[in-house]
Protein backbone atom coordinates (compact mmCIF):
# COMPACT_ATOMS: atom_id res chain seq x y z
CA UNK A 1 0.00 0.00 0.00
CA UNK A 2 3.10 2.30 0.60
CA UNK A 3 3.62 1.80 -3.11
CA UNK A 4 0.35 2.36 -4.09
CA UNK A 5 0.23 5.41 -2.28
CA UNK A 6 3.50 6.55 -3.58
CA UNK A 7 2.02 6.24 -7.12
CA UNK A 8 -1.27 8.32 -6.00
CA UNK A 9 -3.46 5.63 -6.96
CA UNK A 10 -4.44 4.15 -3.70
CA UNK A 11 -8.00 4.99 -3.42
CA UNK A 12 -7.98 3.09 -6.71
CA UNK A 13 -7.74 0.22 -4.83
CA UNK A 14 -10.41 -1.90 -2.84
CA UNK A 15 -8.69 -3.46 0.27
CA UNK A 16 -10.12 -6.12 1.94
CA UNK A 17 -9.37 -6.77 5.42
CA UNK A 18 -7.99 -10.57 6.03
CA UNK A 19 -5.83 -12.03 8.85
CA UNK A 20 -2.94 -14.21 7.96
CA UNK A 21 -0.78 -16.68 10.24
CA UNK A 22 1.51 -19.00 10.35
CA UNK A 23 -0.47 -22.00 12.24
CA UNK A 24 -3.91 -21.04 10.64
CA UNK A 25 -5.31 -21.36 7.46
CA UNK A 26 -7.34 -18.41 6.04
CA UNK A 27 -9.54 -19.87 3.39
CA UNK A 28 -10.84 -16.63 1.73
CA UNK A 29 -6.94 -15.83 1.33
CA UNK A 30 -6.19 -19.33 -0.03
CA UNK A 31 -9.13 -18.21 -3.00
CA UNK A 32 -6.74 -15.58 -4.16
CA UNK A 33 -3.57 -17.11 -3.22
CA UNK A 34 -2.74 -20.92 -3.14
CA UNK A 35 -0.23 -20.31 -0.29
CA UNK A 36 -2.65 -18.12 1.68
CA UNK A 37 -0.27 -14.77 2.21
CA UNK A 38 -0.93 -11.47 1.73
CA UNK A 39 -0.86 -9.53 -0.17
CA UNK A 40 -2.68 -10.25 -3.09
CA UNK A 41 -4.18 -8.57 -5.64
CA UNK A 42 -7.11 -9.15 -7.96
CA UNK A 43 -6.61 -6.78 -11.25
CA UNK A 44 -8.86 -4.96 -12.96
CA UNK A 45 -9.01 -8.28 -15.74
CA UNK A 46 -9.13 -10.26 -12.56
CA UNK A 47 -5.43 -11.09 -13.31
CA UNK A 48 -4.76 -12.65 -9.75
CA UNK A 49 -1.04 -11.43 -8.29
CA UNK A 50 0.49 -12.39 -5.04
CA UNK A 51 3.94 -11.50 -3.19
CA UNK A 52 4.51 -7.32 -3.05
CA UNK A 53 7.39 -7.00 -4.86
CA UNK A 54 5.11 -8.34 -8.24
CA UNK A 55 2.23 -6.65 -6.77
CA UNK A 56 3.90 -2.95 -6.86
CA UNK A 57 5.95 -3.65 -9.92
CA UNK A 58 2.60 -4.18 -11.75
CA UNK A 59 1.34 -1.05 -10.40
CA UNK A 60 4.45 0.94 -11.22
CA UNK A 61 4.87 -0.64 -14.52
CA UNK A 62 0.99 0.20 -14.92
CA UNK A 63 0.75 3.97 -13.21
CA UNK A 64 4.09 4.92 -12.33
CA UNK A 65 6.08 4.66 -15.60
CA UNK A 66 8.52 2.69 -13.77
CA UNK A 67 9.70 5.19 -11.73
CA UNK A 68 9.98 3.15 -8.81
CA UNK A 69 11.64 -0.18 -10.53
CA UNK A 70 14.28 2.64 -12.51
CA UNK A 71 13.47 0.95 -15.32
CA UNK A 72 16.12 -0.97 -17.42
CA UNK A 73 18.96 2.41 -16.01
CA UNK A 74 21.64 1.08 -13.35
CA UNK A 75 19.79 2.36 -10.79
CA UNK A 76 17.17 0.31 -11.08
CA UNK A 77 19.89 -2.73 -9.97
CA UNK A 78 20.53 -0.35 -6.91
CA UNK A 79 16.64 -0.41 -5.67
CA UNK A 80 16.53 -3.85 -6.52
CA UNK A 81 19.67 -4.87 -3.86
CA UNK A 82 17.90 -2.60 -1.33
CA UNK A 83 13.96 -4.30 -1.70
CA UNK A 84 15.93 -7.62 -1.55
CA UNK A 85 17.70 -6.31 1.52
CA UNK A 86 14.53 -5.01 3.14
CA UNK A 87 11.95 -7.64 2.34
CA UNK A 88 14.75 -10.18 3.89
CA UNK A 89 14.99 -8.10 6.81
CA UNK A 90 11.30 -7.63 6.94
CA UNK A 91 10.87 -11.80 6.61
CA UNK A 92 13.57 -12.71 9.03
CA UNK A 93 11.61 -10.08 11.69
CA UNK A 94 8.61 -11.65 11.24
CA UNK A 95 9.86 -14.87 11.47
CA UNK A 96 11.72 -13.90 14.33
CA UNK A 97 8.22 -12.91 15.89
CA UNK A 98 6.22 -15.64 15.35
CA UNK A 99 9.41 -17.44 17.22
CA UNK A 100 8.62 -15.70 19.99
CA UNK A 101 5.01 -16.48 20.37
CA UNK A 102 5.20 -20.15 19.97
CA UNK A 103 4.66 -21.08 24.08
CA UNK A 104 8.21 -21.09 25.88
CA UNK A 105 8.42 -24.68 26.04
CA UNK A 106 8.28 -24.71 21.93
CA UNK A 107 11.36 -21.98 21.29
CA UNK A 108 14.37 -22.69 19.91
CA UNK A 109 17.29 -20.67 21.59
CA UNK A 110 19.19 -21.24 18.60
CA UNK A 111 16.28 -19.97 16.24
CA UNK A 112 15.87 -16.85 18.32
CA UNK A 113 19.50 -16.22 18.42
CA UNK A 114 19.57 -16.79 14.56
CA UNK A 115 17.30 -13.98 14.01
CA UNK A 116 18.37 -11.57 16.13
CA UNK A 117 21.72 -12.20 14.56
CA UNK A 118 20.65 -11.91 11.27
CA UNK A 119 18.13 -8.97 12.34
CA UNK A 120 21.81 -7.16 13.67
CA UNK A 121 23.66 -7.77 10.52
CA UNK A 122 20.57 -6.63 8.30
CA UNK A 123 20.55 -3.30 10.77
CA UNK A 124 24.21 -3.06 9.92
CA UNK A 125 24.33 -3.07 6.18
CA UNK A 126 21.46 -0.62 6.09
CA UNK A 127 23.61 1.47 8.32
CA UNK A 128 26.40 1.56 5.31
CA UNK A 129 23.63 2.21 2.85
CA UNK A 130 24.02 5.83 1.44
CA UNK A 131 20.27 6.66 0.64
CA UNK A 132 20.82 10.62 0.53
CA UNK A 133 23.09 10.51 -2.14
CA UNK A 134 20.22 10.21 -4.23
CA UNK A 135 18.06 13.84 -3.20
CA UNK A 136 14.13 13.52 -2.38
CA UNK A 137 13.57 10.60 -4.96
CA UNK A 138 11.40 7.29 -3.91
CA UNK A 139 12.41 3.77 -5.09
CA UNK A 140 10.99 0.61 -4.47
CA UNK A 141 14.26 -0.24 -2.37
CA UNK A 142 13.57 2.75 -0.27
CA UNK A 143 9.83 1.63 0.57
CA UNK A 144 10.90 -2.21 1.62
CA UNK A 145 13.92 -0.29 3.59
CA UNK A 146 11.22 1.75 5.11
CA UNK A 147 8.38 -0.79 5.52
CA UNK A 148 11.15 -3.06 7.25
CA UNK A 149 11.98 -0.16 10.09
CA UNK A 150 8.65 0.21 10.43
CA UNK A 151 7.89 -2.89 11.34
CA UNK A 152 10.99 -2.57 13.64
CA UNK A 153 9.01 -0.04 15.40
CA UNK A 154 5.94 -1.74 15.67
CA UNK A 155 6.58 -4.93 16.93
CA UNK A 156 10.12 -4.37 18.72
CA UNK A 157 11.11 -1.31 19.83
CA UNK A 158 12.56 -2.36 22.78
CA UNK A 159 15.25 -3.53 20.82
CA UNK A 160 15.96 0.60 20.54
CA UNK A 161 17.18 0.10 16.95
CA UNK A 162 18.37 3.77 16.14
CA UNK A 163 20.63 3.76 18.72
CA UNK A 164 22.99 0.93 16.44
CA UNK A 165 21.95 2.57 13.58
CA UNK A 166 21.91 5.99 13.94
CA UNK A 167 22.16 7.36 10.37
CA UNK A 168 19.10 4.84 9.39
CA UNK A 169 17.14 6.16 11.64
CA UNK A 170 18.50 9.83 10.55
CA UNK A 171 17.34 8.72 7.07
CA UNK A 172 13.75 6.56 8.32
CA UNK A 173 12.81 9.77 10.37
CA UNK A 174 12.18 11.98 7.32
CA UNK A 175 11.01 8.90 5.21
CA UNK A 176 8.66 7.94 7.68
CA UNK A 177 6.87 11.37 7.96
CA UNK A 178 5.78 10.44 3.55
CA UNK A 179 2.54 10.71 3.72
CA UNK A 180 2.48 7.34 1.75
CA UNK A 181 4.11 5.40 5.43
CA UNK A 182 1.77 7.64 7.47
CA UNK A 183 -1.51 6.56 5.76
CA UNK A 184 -0.64 2.65 6.67
CA UNK A 185 1.01 3.14 10.01
CA UNK A 186 0.24 -0.48 11.68
CA UNK A 187 -1.81 -1.03 14.58
CA UNK A 188 -2.26 -4.11 16.92
CA UNK A 189 -5.20 -6.10 16.13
Amino acid sequence: MVCAHELEIADRIETVYALVSMSKVNPEVMRVNPVGRIPALVTDDARVLYDSHVICEYLDARYGESRLFRGQSDERWDALRRLALGDAMLETLVLWRSEQTRPASQQSPAVLEAFERKAASALAALELEDSTARGDTVDIGDIAIGCALGYLDFRYAALDWRARAPRSAAWFESFNARPSMQQTVPYEE
